[in-house]
């Protein structure tokens, strides 16, 4: 399996709502950044963090429209992150960077316009 088809397989977790899948593509000391807004070490940390989020979602899709890997095993995604929480849609422009140690996620950033999240979040 391919870091390109892990991360493909990351996203499958998130659009099934699976916060164990998701955690379980991280090493036991992942970082997680979403750049300008929270940063998490380590899979329990980032499991905490990201629990009540999905549990607050009745919906998540995520979707690529641009993959890519790059010789040293990185893979870049741009992607549109849609999150349904009550009433409201939240559609979010992505832009994601997976990096690994051995067949696991170890440092994952996510890039987005933070304003524009915080709007549709209002």
């Amino acid at each position: 399996m391919t870091n390109t088809e892990r991360v493909m397989a990351f996203i499958a977790a998130w659009n099934a709502r699976d916060l164990d899948g998701i955690l379980a593509g991280l090493t036991p000391d992942a970082h997680y950044v979403n750049v300008g807004f929270s940063e998490a070490r380590g899979r329990e940390t980032i499991g905490a963090s990201l629990g009540p989020f999905i549990a607050g979602a009745s919906e998540i899709r995520w979707s690529v429209h641009h993959i890519a890997e790059t010789a040293a095993g990185a893979v870049l995604t741009e992607r549109t992150d849609v999150f349904v929480m009550g009433p409201k849609t939240i559609t979010v422009p992505v832009m994601g960077v997976f990096e690994f140690q051995g067949e696991l996620i170890s440092a994952w950033r996510d890039y987005f316009d933070i304003p524009g999240f915080q709007a549709q979040m209002a």
